[in-house]
């Protein structure tokens, strides 16, 4: 099987992609490839410049950034079907906003983000649905962010007790 259509295939088991027009789908496929990785394998480190989206087939990768004070801190694991590098893909954004490394061996999509870009300016339609479900995915690990950040800097409250 030759790569492009073995990564058609992976895609089409994923949700995301399931209501995209074959010719879509082809023209992600064409940009992307198959990527197997280890257990504590470096996709990339935050500050890095812009490279790849990556999808999880099957495996974890943990996403960390520097805190100061703190020093690096995972703020979210992704599992099957979870994306990151998401970043790379925003029309500002010119280097990684948190570190990913891999938890458990795995296969990712990856995607390169110069040809992903140019597809959606080329193609609204697939730009269309591919940024809608971005903001999906934006807005979800912001909550998730922030829920963590409140619960790391909450301060106990303070009981009364009767002397």
């Amino acid at each position: 099987m030759n790569p492009i259509d073995e990564v058609t295939q992976e895609l089409q088991k994923i949700p995301w992609f399931q209501d995209l027009k074959p010719e879509h789908l082809r023209q992600f496929a064409e940009i992307s490839f198959l990527r197997h990785y280890k257990a504590g394998e470096v996709f990339f480190h935050e500050g890095d410049k812009q490279d790849y989206f990556y999808i999880v087939l099957n495996g974890r990768v943990a996403l960390d950034l520097f805190i100061p004070h703190r020093g690096k801190i995972r703020f979210y694991t992704c599992e099957q079907w979870d994306n990151f590098g998401w970043s790379s893909v925003t029309p500002v954004v010119r280097t990684r906003t948190a570190g990913a490394v891999g938890v458990v061996d795995g296969i990712v999509v990856a995607t390169d983000t110069d040809k992903l870009q140019a597809l959606c300016d080329r193609d609204h339609d697939i730009g269309y649905l591919f940024m809608r479900r971005m903001v999906n995915v934006i807005a979800s690990r912001l909550l998730v962010t922030r829920l963590q950040l409140l619960d790391m800097f909450a301060e106990p409250t303070e009981t009364k007790t009767d002397e």
